[in-house]
């Protein structure tokens, strides 16, 4: 959809339904149905929440661990758009997302024997 932007999230509060567009030339609504809505954060990562505790480069970006998702704060991960400056695509965000995901659970099995792991690989 050319010249269109997102002018409602539709739902009950708990569930997307739908999406409401609006064409910004002719003003005409649309609604598309829809089960999830995912919003890209930019050029620039909306990251300044997190500058007081999070080590951020020049541009904004969180600091990763190379190859890792950990930040300069133990048992605190970034993926996606808020540590990718060259890609900032979907595709990352959800690789990425995935490798933060595995990473928290095994930093949290580490820390508790109780806690069940899918794999035993973490290393710190």
């Amino acid at each position: 959809l050319f010249n269109t932007e997102t002018d409602e999230v539709l739902g009950d509060g708990q569930v997307v339904t739908g999406v409401r567009v609006f064409n910004n030339k002719t003003n005409e609504k649309q609604d598309i149905p829809a089960t999830g809505f995912f919003v890209a954060i930019g050029h620039k990562p909306n990251t300044d929440i997190f500058k007081d505790y999070l080590k951020l480069d020049a541009t904004g970006y969180i600091v990763n661990e190379p190859g890792t998702s950990k930040t300069n704060i133990e048992g605190v991960f970034v993926s996606g758009d808020a540590a990718d400056h060259v890609y900032r695509q979907a595709v990352t965000a959800a690789g990425t997302g995935c490798m933060a995901a595995l990473d928290a659970e095994r930093y949290l099995a580490a820390k508790d024997a109780t806690f069940e792991v899918s794999t035993s690989l973490y290393k710190e």
